[in-house]
């Protein structure tokens, strides 16, 4: 039977991709352990939409951060050995994402009060995971260099998550 407990963080540290180990409290687990979250969030948004397109690019979203994540989760050595990165067609996809939806939607009359329906609701959640971690990307980024790539996607997945919010608040339900 395969086991998922290691017990090698017991004493509070964890490892990298790489090899390296630090503390469980390091600004960087707090980073990637907040993409966690996120990914988490989106999973909950996609259970909650009824919306065929927005599920796909949740799912999208989804398998990104993990791209994401994973290279927060390394270090140098670690580096080296990722397949993958986030790049600016990354980018450039949620930018397309975030227009295509807010001209669908439509102009903001005003304030967007989360809550119109669940699905809207969870959405407007995952948005303010990805605000807060920007934040900790910007702070991370003081002591670690981060490549400007990964704080680009993530402000505009803010965006994108925002109009994504704003397709659920809009789009008549099909039910009625």
């Amino acid at each position: 039977m395969y086991r998922i407990y290691t017990r090698t963080g017991d004493k509070g540290t964890t490892a990298l991709f790489g090899g390296s180990r630090i503390d469980k409290d390091d600004i960087r687990v707090n980073a990637y352990g907040t993409v966690d979250e996120l990914i988490s969030q989106l999973g909950v948004c996609y259970a909650s939409t009824r919306l065929t397109a927005l599920r796909q690019d949740l799912h999208t979203i989804q398998k990104t951060l993990f791209v994401l994540g994973a290279e927060l989760a390394s270090d140098e050595k670690g580096l080296t050995r990722l397949k993958q990165r986030i790049g600016e067609e990354d980018i450039q996809a949620l930018e397309q994402r975030i227009d295509r939806n807010m001209a669908q939607s439509g102009p903001l009359k005003e304030f967007v009060v989360p809550g119109k329906n669940l699905a809207s609701a969870q959405l407007h959640v995952a948005r303010t995971l990805a605000r807060r971690l920007e934040r900790l990307l910007i702070a991370m980024d003081r002591t670690l260099t981060l490549r400007d790539e990964l704080k680009r996607y993530i402000n505009r997945l803010s965006d994108a998550l925002f109009s994504m919010a704003r397709i659920e608040e809009t789009t008549p339900d099909v039910c009625a």
